[in-house]
């Protein structure tokens, strides 16, 4: 029991990182995009879509695949990082219990 709690809890800390390292690229591909044609906009716009639309998307209507693709993939990063976080924490906790 200790060895597969051991097991799943080194698979989801890889996981993680994996996580981490992909979106940490795709993320600063659609960046440095943004970057590069001087788009300019607040955290506010990544995390809520309707103030992005409407104040962001007419002033850059060349770039709203790369903005969208930017806050999409930074806001799953976020997430699944948060949920293998949880997991991880879970089981080590378990581990901590069963020690």
């Amino acid at each position: 029991m200790y060895a597969l709690l051991i097991t799943i809890v080194a698979i989801l800390f890889a996981a993680m990182l994996f996580v981490n390292l992909y979106f940490r690229a795709r993320v600063l591909k659609a960046y440095r995009q943004l970057v590069q044609n001087r788009v300019e906009f607040e955290i506010q716009h990544v995390f809520n879509r309707e103030r992005r639309e409407a104040e962001i998307h007419p002033r850059y209507p060349h770039m709203v695949k790369e903005i969208e693709a930017f806050s999409d993939n930074l806001r799953r990063s976020i997430r699944m990082a948060t949920v293998l976080l949880a997991l991880i924490t879970l089981f080590g906790g378990i581990l901590m219990y069963y020690r």
